[in-house]
């Protein structure tokens, strides 16, 4: 492929390739000069012009195929376009010989054809520049059109629209022979031709005036006839071209109407012009003969369609302007279609007329305009209905008859009021609450007018107008329960109007199905109030047989809604309902009997109706009940569906007797039957399987149906792939909704709401705005398809082969139309049963029935219908599956092989090649193994044949199929496939676009079975890469959408296996330009190919679609916003879920990769979006910024802003985003703060951000734009949309908590947030109006306290104003009343209530710590004088710490009470279910019965900060809490009664004690034990901070020790969450629970032990503790033990090497100690302090058990982090080491006689460790030896006795300081001259005699030494000092006796430190220190030993004079300084090195 890059076609290698290869060899070299040309210099491409002319030339001749005519063609015009033109008349003339030429032979075709292809390219190139030679041309081309065969016509009309495109204006003289020649081919049979003639056509009416003047009607005329038997595609070309002539003909384009005076037509003759073809279709007025009188037969159905999508084109290219201004015309010509008899001649047309226009009225509205406009247009619908209901009650209540024309009036009304309602709703609904001034506007009284349509005398309309008022509840939840209300007092007051009845129980029913979309409920009581008026209509329906009928509907319509509540509220009414279920079927079968004997027509009418109301009733319970349904609750259904049963067997002998007009009604009550048994489990009723398959059999069999009726679901069930094959794509454009109208079986897409009033109140199924049940006739059918597959899989054997035996027969007994249609039906049933089968594993039985089914299915494989042939080939795999059989399926394989090698025909040869491709896809790679190889020989032949293309497709689907399913058992077929591929897609006409699409799926399937391989650079993965995208590149031009998308999924898969090699910057532009596609499914392929590459390089992708914008210019909707831009601005277009979500995806990955490098640009995006309100009821003003607003009106005024459309461009002035967009904007400013906080700190820190932004000006920080985060929120905040508003309270939310403590550098001691507080206030208040919904005032609430908490905000009277807030909404829960009480449901309120005490709580917890703060902090001295005045003046702002507590104190009592009130509920709620009989019966302080499962997770996400606070405040008060009466007078209704009980009995103090303590524990153990993984670690923080804040207080102590199982229990549960939860903070804070719980069982025990001391019990003190006399301690029962556990897990984490198991193990690599992270430090730290404890809880005996561990792990702890440090700081762990140390040798333990050996051998063999640890070792160069040697000291001082005369460790002890002193780092020698003067001064002589005369003799040599090098630093000198200070006190210490001795040595040493007079001046700082530090010394040591001294100083008279010399030197000095000096030495004589704890 290389070979073919070359700017001339390398001929050479053409020549050396193979045939075969050549075509794709040749389009290789025309893509790449395509690429080049452009780019080339234009000398170069002048030098070889005249090469590459003949080379292209010369390809025209050598019949191309399509692709490559239109590449040569294109290169062509480029080539002459780019470099000289002289030669390019000579290439026109060829070209017009070619197309001359008489040759009709198929092989010249391609030649010819590609001759027309370039001829159009040129001129569409070059235009005008061709001058005057475009009249031949054209005459030429359109006399070849008259002889042309379909793939010329075709060609010749796209190269007539090129030239036409190319020439413009130009080419008028031959306009109108073109519209004469294309006209008549609008109605060719090629619809592929139909489609070019209506592109060419398009061009040509820009230019040509007569189109859209003289011409307007016979266009018209010509479009309504070639819409007759159209397909898809060409109503889309045609629906385009009549919609723009229509919008030119009342708009004309400007430039055509300055040349010639042009008569405008009006709206209402184009209006008329284009209903003509709604109504009358393609007749039109030309043959308005005889036939219309008839009132001839309907308007076809395509034309109908066309027309409708027609109007959609007419009124968008006028545009959303025109469409406003307009509307009211509009929409009641619209409407008046409708309302023709003509379009209502039969119900299905009726529906299928009114699908179509709410589809125009739909895809106008919805999309053209604006929030603004389109609350207008619902003003406008509301009138028309209004006007319509006036009509119609004149007409009703027109007593007289004599307006006998208004019965007919009022039958047209219903379906305009279907239409105009659905609307309405669909209006509302997508508004949401942005539609609230629609509805409370009075003068509209949109709630009126629709409710008066609930009495229309039609059942469409009343069931319209309850559907849109289930519309306006969802989009406006708060009223909701008010028009329940106002329909259940209608109700009873007009019992007596049959339309009543049955309007508002509509409107019931619809707006309890409705509440499932609120998640704010309703009340229970409504529940209640539902029942009542359903037994009320049930038990009144007897009485006035006027009503019954109504009544018994409504009764039974209402219970069916009451089920979608769901089981909380359900349960309650069980009983009754089981009983009037009961009630309604006869008892016995002798109750049947006598039923049959009695009754007329009409009561028989009444009794079925009831009956299959009931059982409609019973399925929605079914279906939304399912936690009722136990095995008693099946067993009671049971009885009335049995007998239901039964009676349908009966049904035919009443309609039999009573008339036909019963059977619908028994077919309804069938209908209700088969839905309710296909919920149940098929085992409840296997006893009437027999009677129930006859039936259903029956059913689908048309045994007793005279229709030929065919069912829905065939489409369903066959695979979504295969819909190629059937056409039924269709679904998935934007027209589905009235394309369905098209699709072959029985009233496909007539779906309307009255086939089924119980859809009403169901779910809506996904993917359609309303529900619409097929019609009674087809829903029956559908329902016994599924309940048969339901039902098949449990039937025997025998049965089974008698059905299928028998559906051979109904084939064979059936006739022509009806046998397709019996056909059909039995398939969908045979696929269902198989899918069934599949479904629970079971197989399809023996031999003869797999025989019988087989025979069944081999039948259908050719049949000629190809949705038989598609279910034929899908049942075949599914049996395959089943079965599960290698001869079985291999038997299969063979049949259709032998099949496809003998049959010549089309019909087998496709059933056969689907059948092969099924198969390998049900049975998987492997399975099928054996036959893929003749499976692929055989497809891959049947794919070459080019005589039918439908065989090709068929093949090629079954081949990808193949493909798809064996994996990497392909790749061995790879390569011969890929060349087929390309050679058929280089050869294939275009117009075969099924052909086209299969190659893609084919091209698909092998790039997936290549796979990852493509990154290779092997030759043969070379090749098929490049085949892949040349293949790709061709799919890419084609002019099919479908063929696109296939195109750029494949290239999605290549980009996921290869990325490197897909080429982005064609990829990417090419994608946005199909953004803007009129194609559903291309879009959503364009952006989930953008969202796949978007995750990977979104800058890429950004930068290339910014560049396409600058090329492009205006016909792309990329502007400056980019492609970000025109994403957000879909979202408002878009209404397919699978497109949004993919949107929202790739918007989410590209705000992840670039949002925090172009946050400027994310961030005005969002601004942009969000800014965009529409000014419905003005919002909240915002309060600051007002300077900046001047400059923003201008953009903001413009509502054009972000569309991406520029306001150039008129025809679609773009719309202000909608709500949703900016919900989704809201969110995205919420992931840009988060993803700013994870990049960089310096985001949130102003002071660094603005530096940075000095240093680099592009640079971009979060916090430059704060004004801008808190202005978005604010607007959020306040917007009318409640989603919105949640998003910006959670915005608001996110920057109080990110910014809260970034500093204002210019205003020290302030933060940046305290300029926004207005901002914050303003933000929150709305939150808290009355009309609120609960949801929102409980974010605000969590806001609130945010704020409050944050600290941002100092001043009292500041914060005063959301403090208030919290203040009022505190009332309110204390009122016991709640706004939404009666709105929402009561859960709704118990949300509302947690929310503000969690608030006040979490102000409460902040609160307490600041005061905890302030009063750690030393008090400031008070000044006195008038200095105190200005103090106060400066200190106004900065208030006394513990303010914010003074805020909340006034509400503490009460509060305090509602707190604890909620945490017992909290704590009922978490009881497990078999406790659920202990709840109080009338529900807690704030939730009721009914409502607990929901408020359960309102309780669990609100009490973990309300247990802190109420730990805080028993804390604060010590439980000295009064629980009397008056104290309770104040709380809320309900609060008294649970609390009632304590107070009553005036429980004693420490019973209230008790009780809270079980309360608190309870509540937090039961959390602890086992926090779900989803609880947010602040939960877990919350609670574990109030157990110690607990366990602070003494009566929480003393309950905590006196119960050690509690103890116990409590640690285990704490040890649990350190296992599962990491972060250090919780270990920290489980530390401090466990040194309070150890604390509080020490102090216990010693109050214990004290008490018995008193009472003189000495001997029994022994026993007191754990382990008492034995010393045991028992697991489960022990405190130590678990304390042990506990403590050892966390030690072990955080130092490995503790654990001697690591030691052992064969591949531990010791490890160099490491210094431990801070957190992990002070964790260790706790935890050897908390060890340190343990043994002070023991009994001597037990104490003996532990302490060795003890010991071990806190020696092990002191050598794993006794590691120097820079500064010579001691590590936290080892201070709290030796701390323990000391705490345990010093207990109390070493004085107890029982245990002495014990504890001797303990101290002895721990100081071992300890010297042994300290050895000197090169493997830890930085071992601690400070530490070490302080905790020998330790050992030596406090554990004398024990160590006295052990020779071993004494030995080992010297060696130690002799190391330490012989050290060469001063610090090391100071600090143990330091540790020796303790040893050398002990008490216990015998301890340290040895120690003296081991190190003195050292010490005194070293410090001798000391005169040759005397100290160069500080901390040498120190040492010196040290040393000195031992001789000092070794002197001191000795004997009078020896003092002479020890005197001439010290006194020596000083003196030899002195210095001479002359050298004192210049020696350095430090050296005069240490002389004059000798000589004080040496001044005070002389008075104080005089004798000894003159000794000394006689004995060496030259010591004598120096010192004299010295004295004298110093006296000189002044008088003052030796003042100084005097006070010197008492500072010095203090040791200058302080541990941080002291040890000794």
């Amino acid at each position: 492929m290389e070979l073919a890059h070359s700017l001339l076609l390398n001929e050479d290698a053409l020549a050396q390739i193979t045939e075969a290869k050549r075509p794709v060899f040749i389009f290789e070299w025309l893509r790449f000069l395509d690429k080049v040309l452009v780019a080339a210099n234009k000398v170069d491409v002048k030098e070889k012009q005249k090469k590459l002319v003949e080379q292209l030339t010369g390809l025209i001749s050598s019949a191309p195929g399509p692709p490559t005519r239109k590449l040569l063609a294109k290169n062509l015009a480029t080539l002459y376009s780019i470099g000289d033109t002289f030669t390019v008349f000579q290439t026109l003339d060829k070209c017009n010989e070619i197309i001359k030429s008489k040759d009709d032979t198929p092989a010249y075709l391609p030649t010819k054809l590609a001759a027309v292809a370039c001829v159009g390219a040129f001129y569409e190139k070059m235009g005008r520049m061709l001058g005057s030679s475009f009249p031949d041309t054209i005459n030429n081309l359109l006399k070849a059109l008259k002889s042309a065969e379909s793939q010329g016509r075709g060609e010749i009309l796209l190269s007539l629209q090129k030239v036409l495109s190319g020439l413009g204006g130009a080419a008028a003289s031959c306009h109108r022979d073109i519209y004469k020649n294309a006209r008549s081919l609008l109605t060719d049979r090629s619809m592929a031709v139909r489609c070019a003639v209506a592109k060419c056509l398009l061009e040509l009416q820009n230019e040509a005036v007569f189109m859209w003047t003289t011409e307007l009607e016979n266009v018209a005329t010509l479009c309504f006839k070639s819409l007759e038997g159209s397909n898809y595609g060409v109503r889309v070309a045609v629906a385009k071209l009549l919609g723009t002539v229509m919008a030119t003909a009342l708009m004309p384009k400007q430039a055509a109407v300055m040349r010639q005076n042009v008569k405008r037509a009006t709206l209402d003759e184009v209006l008329e012009l284009m209903a003509t073809g709604f109504l009358r279709g393609g007749s039109g007025f030309l043959k308005s003969g005889g036939e219309m009188l008839k009132g001839g037969a309907s308007v076809s159905r395509e034309v109908r369609v066309g027309v409708t999508q027609a109007y959609v084109v007419f009124v968008t290219t006028l545009g959303g302007q025109w469409l406003e201004r307009n509307f009211a015309t509009f929409l009641s010509h619209v409407l008046d279609l409708v309302s023709h008899p003509r379009a209502t001649q039969t119900h299905v047309e009726a529906v299928y007329s009114r699908r179509c226009v709410s589809f125009m009225l739909r895809a106008t509205l919805g999309g053209l305009l604006g929030e603004k406009a389109q609350i207008a247009a619902g003003k406008e619908i509301c009138q028309a209905i209004s006007k319509q209901m006036r009509a119609v009650e004149a007409v009703v209540n027109d007593i007289s008859g004599e307006n006998k024309a208004g019965a007919a009036d009022v039958s047209a009304s219903q379906h305009v009021m279907v239409c105009a309602l659905k609307e309405l709703g669909s209006l509302v609904q997508s508004l949401s609450a942005t539609a609230s001034p629609l509805i409370q506007e009075p003068s509209i009284g949109l709630l009126e007018t629709v409710t008066s349509v609930l009495l229309h005398p039609s059942m469409a309309a009343r069931l319209a107008a309850a559907w849109c008022l289930r519309c306006v509840a969802v989009a406006l939840p708060y009223q909701l329960s008010p028009l329940l209300d106002r329909c259940a007092e209608r109700i009873n007051n007009l019992k007596s109007s049959p339309e009543a009845v049955s309007g508002y129980s509509f409107a019931m029913a619809a707006l309890l199905g409705g509440v499932h979309q609120c998640p704010l409920g309703i009340p229970h009581s409504k529940g209640k109030l539902v029942v009542s008026i359903a037994e009320d209509l049930l038990r009144t329906a007897a009485q006035n047989s006027r009503l019954s009928l109504q009544r018994t509907q409504a009764g039974w319509l209402l219970l069916g809604a009451l089920m979608t509540l769901g089981s909380s509220l359900v349960r309650y009414h069980l009983p009754k309902m089981l009983l009037l279920w009961r009630n309604v079927f006869p008892r016995s079968q002798k109750e049947l009997e006598a039923e049959k004997a009695r009754g007329d027509s009409f009561t028989w009418q009444v009794t079925l109706e009831g009956r299959a109301g009931a059982l409609c009733a019973m399925r929605s319970f079914v279906a939304h009940c399912p936690e009722l349904l136990t095995e008693d609750v099946i067993r009671r259904l049971m009885t009335p569906i049995e007998c239901a049963m039964t009676m349908m067997s009966q049904v035919p002998a009443i309609t039999k007797v009573h008339g036909a007009h019963l059977k619908a009604s028994a077919a309804m009550v069938r209908l209700r039957l088969y839905d309710i048994l296909a919920l149940l489990p098929p085992k409840t009723y296997e006893g009437n399987f027999n009677a129930l398959l006859r039936e259903l059999v029956a059913e689908f069999t048309l045994t007793d149906n005279s229709a030929n009726t065919t069912t829905s679901l065939l489409r369903s069930l066959c695979h979504y792939d295969d819909s190629v094959l059937m056409g039924s794509w269709l679904q998935e454009t934007d027209h589905k909704s009235i394309e369905d109208q098209l699709q072959p079986n029985s009233a496909s897409g007539s779906g309307a709401l009255e086939h089924d009033p119980s859809s009403i109140y169901l779910r809506v199924p996904v993917g359609e705005a309303i529900p619409g049940p097929l019609p009674l006739g087809v829903s029956v059918i559908d329902a016994s398809v599924a309940l048969f597959g339901v039902v098949f899989p449990h039937v025997s054997f025998k049965h089974r082969l008698q059905m299928l035996d028998h559906f051979a027969e109904c084939i064979k007994q059936a006739k022509g139309v009806r046998q397709q249609a019996v056909q059909l039906n039995i398939f969908t049933a045979v696929l269902s049963a198989l899918k069934g089968l599949a479904e629970n594993k079971s197989t399809l039985g023996p031999e003869e029935v797999r025989k019988s089914a087989l025979a069944l299915v081999m039948g259908a494989l050719d049949n000629p219908n190809p949705i038989l042939r598609c279910a034929a080939g899908e049942a075949l795999g599914r049996m395959a599956q089943v079965v599960g059989e290698a001869t079985f399926i291999a038997r299969m394989a063979q049949t259709s092989f032998d099949k496809l090698k003998s049959a010549r025909d089309v019909v087998s040869r496709t059933g056969h090649s689907l059948a092969l491709g099924c198969l390998h896809r049900y049975v998987g790679g492997i399975g099928s193994g054996q036959h893929l190889k003749t499976s692929v020989s055989i497809l891959l032949a049947l794919a070459q044949d080019g005589s039918s293309h439908e065989v090709q497709t068929w093949s090629l689907h079954s081949l990808a199929l193949i493909v798809d399913s064996s994996g990497p058992m392909y790749r061995g077929y790879v390569e011969p496939t890929l060349s087929l591929v390309l050679t058929l897609l280089l050869t294939v006409p275009p117009s075969h676009t099924e052909v086209h699409q299969c190659l893609g799926r084919c091209l698909g399937a092998l790039i997936t079975t290549v796979g990852p391989e493509l990154q290779g650079n092997g030759a043969t993965i070379s090749t098929i890469r490049s085949s892949c995208l040349v293949g790709c590149a061709i799919m890419q031009d084609h002019s099919d959408s479908l063929v696109q998308a296939a195109a750029i999924s494949c290239l999605q898969q290549l980009h996921m296996f290869a990325p490197r090699h897909v080429n982005l910057s064609s990829l990417v532009p090419c994608l946005c330009v199909h953004l803007c596609s009129s194609h559903l499914l291309l879009r959503r392929a364009a952006v989930a190919c953008l969202r796949q590459l978007a995750q990977r390089e979104a800058a890429e992708v950004c930068e290339y679609a910014m560049s396409l914008a600058k090329k492009a210019g205006d016909d792309l909707n990329i502007t400056e916003t980019g492609l970000e831009g025109v994403l957000f601005g879909m979202l408002d277009r878009e209404t397919d879920r699978k497109l949004c979500s993919d949107i929202h995806d790739t918007l989410g990955h590209m705000l992840s990769s670039l949002a925090v490098e172009k946050l400027s640009h994310w961030l005005k995006l969002c601004k942009d979006v969000l800014a965009a309100t529409t000014d419905v009821g003005g919002a909240v003003a915002f309060e600051v910024e007002k300077e900046e607003d001047s400059e923003k009106k201008d953009e903001m005024d413009d509502d054009t802003m972000f569309t991406g459309l520029g306001d150039d461009d008129k025809s679609k002035p773009s719309v202000a985003p909608r709500w949703v967009t900016r919900v989704f904007a809201a969110d995205c400013l919420c992931r840009i703060i988060l993803l700013c906080e994870n990049a960089d700190k310096a985001h949130f820190d102003l002071a660094t951000a603005r530096s940075a932004q000095a240093k680099n000006p592009k640079g971009d920080l979060l916090v430059l734009h704060l004004s801008d985060l808190i202005r978005m929120a604010f607007m959020a905040a306040t917007d009318h949309s409640n989603q919105l508003r949640m998003a910006g309270l959670q915005a608001l939310e996110d920057i109080i908590k990110k910014f809260a403590s970034v500093p204002e550098p210019e205003f020290p001691g302030h933060v940046i947030l305290e300029q926004y507080q207005a901002n914050v206030g303003a933000a929150l208040r709305p939150a808290f109006s009355p009309d609120t919904p609960s949801d929102i005032t409980a974010k605000a609430c969590q806001v609130c306290s945010t704020w409050i908490g944050s600290g941002v905000v100092s001043d009292l009277n500041d914060l005063r104003r959301v403090h208030n807030l919290l203040v009022s909404s505190l009332d309110k829960v204390q009122s016991g009343k709640s706004s939404s009480s009666q709105l929402y449901s009561e859960s709704a309120t118990t949300m509302e209530k947690l929310a503000v005490l969690k608030a006040w709580a979490e102000v409460y917890v902040v609160a307490m710590k600041i005061k905890k703060e302030a009063e750690a902090k030393p008090a400031k001295p008070i000044r006195r004088g008038d200095e105190d005045e200005d103090e106060d003046d400066l200190g106004a702002d900065v208030l006394p710490p513990d303010s914010l507590i003074t805020l909340v104190q006034p509400e503490l009592p009460s509060l305090s009470r509602l707190w604890l009130a909620m945490l017992r509920d909290y704590a009922l709620l978490t009881l497990p279910a078999e406790f659920s009989s202990q709840l109080p019966p009338d529900g807690g302080a704030f939730y009721t019965p009914e409502t607990i499962d929901t408020a359960r997770l309102h309780y669990r996400g609100s009490w973990a900060p309300v247990l802190h606070a109420v730990a805080l405040w028993l804390n604060s008060n010590g439980f000295e809490v009064n629980d009397n009466q008056e104290d309770l007078s104040s709380t809320p209704s309900k609060v008294p009664n649970a609390l009632q009980g304590s107070s009553s009995s005036a429980k004693t103090l420490e019973e209230s004690v008790k009780d809270r303590m079980h309360l608190m524990l309870g509540v937090s153990i039961e959390f602890l034990c086992f926090p779900r993984p989803e609880e947010p670690i602040e939960h877990v923080m919350s609670c574990l901070q109030a157990l110690s804040t607990l366990l602070e207080t003494p009566c929480a102590k003393t309950h905590m020790a006196e119960d050690q199982l509690l103890a116990v229990e409590l640690l285990n549960v704490l040890h649990r969450l350190l296992l599962t939860r990491d972060p250090p903070a919780v270990q920290l804070q489980v530390t401090t629970v466990v040194q309070e719980t150890i604390r509080a069982a020490v102090d216990h025990l010693q109050q214990q032990r004290a008490n018995r001391e008193d009472e003189g019990e000495k001997d029994s003190l022994t026993g007191l503790g754990e382990g008492g006399d034995t010393g045991e301690l028992v697991p489960g029962k022990s405190l130590v033990y678990a304390a042990m556990e506990l403590l050892v897990f966390i030690l072990v984490r955080h130092i490995p090497q503790l654990n001697s198991r690591v030691k052992e193990s064969p591949s531990h690599s010791p490890l160099r100690p490491q210094r431990l992270p801070d957190e992990s430090a002070r964790l260790v730290a706790n935890t050897v302090s908390i060890l340190a404890e343990l043994p002070s809880l023991c009994s001597p005996a037990g104490a003996t058990t532990i302490l060795p561990t003890v010991l071990f792990l806190i020696t092990g702890v002191l050598k794993e982090t006794a590691i120097k440090t820079a500064d010579n700081s001691v590590p936290v762990p080892v201070s709290a080491a030796l701390q323990g140390i000391k705490t345990i040798i010093t207990s109390p333990l070493a004085r107890e006689e029982s245990i002495q050996t014990q504890w001797t051998t303990l101290v002895r063999s721990s100081l071992a460790s300890v010297l042994e640890y300290s050895h000197p070792d090169e493997s830890r160069p930085d071992m601690d030896e400070v530490s070490m040697l302080t905790a020998i000291t330790l050992f030596l001082l406090s554990a004398s006795s024990e160590l006295v005369g052990v020779i071993v460790l004494q030995k080992g002890c010297m060696d130690r300081f002799r190391n330490a002193l012989n050290s060469s780092d001063p610090w090391v020698q100071a600090r143990c001259y330091q540790l020796l003067l303790s040893v050398f001064q002990h008490s216990n002589r015998a301890l340290s005699t040895p120690y003296i005369h081991a190190l003195a003799p050292l010490m005194v040599e070293k410090l001798k030494a000391v005169e040759r090098s005397r100290p160069g630093t500080p901390a040498e000198l120190q040492a010196v000092q040290e040393g000195i200070r031992v001789l000092e006190n070794l002197v001191s210490m000795g004997e009078e006796k020896n003092r002479v001795q020890l005197l001439a040595l010290l006194v020596p040493t000083l003196i030899s430190y002195l210095l001479d007079e002359n050298a004192i001046s210049s020696a350095p700082q430090v050296s005069k220190n240490l002389h004059d530090f000798a000589l004080q010394n040496l001044m005070r040591i002389g008075p104080l030993y005089p004798a000894a001294f003159k000794t000394v100083i006689g004995a060496a008279p030259e010591l004598k004079t120096r010192l004299e010399s010295a004295i004298r030197a110093n006296q000189a000095s002044s008088k003052a300084k030796a003042a100084a000096r005097q006070a010197q030495p008492t500072v010095q004589a203090a040791p200058t090195i302080k541990l941080k704890t002291s040890f000794f």
